[in-house]
């Protein structure tokens, strides 16, 4: 009986943070964003089917004891670039929605190549993203 009871108290609560966090990225409207910048906004359906279908494959695999990438390091490279590619979305669609760039261009008196600017953070995310998974324990030699 407890384990089953725990067992319900954990799929509980990980609906409901998996369902603050989905929440949370309509909310920014990362997905219709992303499809308005990308000029594809007929295909905003397939969009969120792979949100959520990476939601569900990440948490899959997190389940595991010993996350293991299919197809070894290239796997591990493909993973990690898809990683990447996301949290910089969501990075980006946080910073534009709370006006940070526009603040920032202001202050630090940039009149042009703001494009390579938020570039350069939205590839310093992905390199990230690519050292962590790619390179497991080069963190911990720094």
């Amino acid at each position: 009986m407890r384990e089953a009871l725990s067992c319900f108290v954990g799929f509980s609560s990980g609906a409901v943070i998996s369902g603050a966090v989905f929440a949370f990225i309509a909310v920014i409207g990362v997905v219709p964003r992303l499809a308005q910048k990308t000029r594809t906004t007929r295909h905003i359906r397939r969009y969120e089917d792979c949100v959520a279908a990476g939601g569900i494959l990440g948490t899959l695999l997190l389940l595991k004891d010993n996350v293991r990438v299919p197809a070894g390091g290239f796997g591990a490279v493909l993973y990690s670039l898809a990683a990447g590619v996301f949290y910089g979305c969501l990075a980006m669609s946080i910073a534009e929605v709370l006006n940070v760039i526009p603040i920032l261009k202001r202050r630090l008196n940039i009149k042009t190549g703001m494009f390579f600017f938020v570039a350069g953070i939205a590839l310093g995310k992905l390199a990230g993203s690519v050292i962590y998974y790619a390179a497991p324990g080069f963190y911990k030699n720094m």
